[in-house]
């Protein structure tokens, strides 16, 4: 009976490891954003963040693995979540993320990709989820 209970349990953990993976993992396809990415920081898009902060990190996310492609510029010293690097203080940063663009405009907050494709005129690609 014993041996029955050892093994429920090591398939109900296995059952639970495969849905969280299953929630936490990109249902976007490989590459979907690598234009749309690479746009951005063609036309001059710059993403200010922290590495302490969520917003940024879920910003971040939005792009799946092509985030790469974007310029990000990080505004936090290691080690310090109260620094802020000259770069960022100079580029006028107060919070994250920050979006500044070619022309000196400035989107703060996370944004919609939607929205990041209107202000630079960069195509978001059709992503049905």
């Amino acid at each position: 009976m014993r041996r029955y209970r050892f093994i429920f349990l090591g398939i109900l953990l296995a059952s639970i490891g495969f849905v969280v993976a299953g929630c936490t993992s990109s249902s976007v396809p490989k590459g979907t954003y690598d234009a749309f990415a690479q746009c951005l920081t063609d036309k001059g898009a710059k993403m200010y963040g922290a590495y302490w902060c969520t917003h940024c990190k879920d910003q971040k996310e939005m792009f799946a693995d092509s985030v790469s492609k974007i310029t990000y510029i990080e505004c936090a010293q290691p080690g310090d979540p109260n620094s802020v690097t000259q770069q960022c203080k100079e580029a006028g940063v107060e919070g994250y993320p920050t979006w500044i663009f070619a022309d000196g405009s400035k989107l703060t907050g996370t944004q919609a990709l939607s929205a990041l494709a209107e202000k630079t005129g960069c195509t978001l690609p059709n992503v049905n989820k």
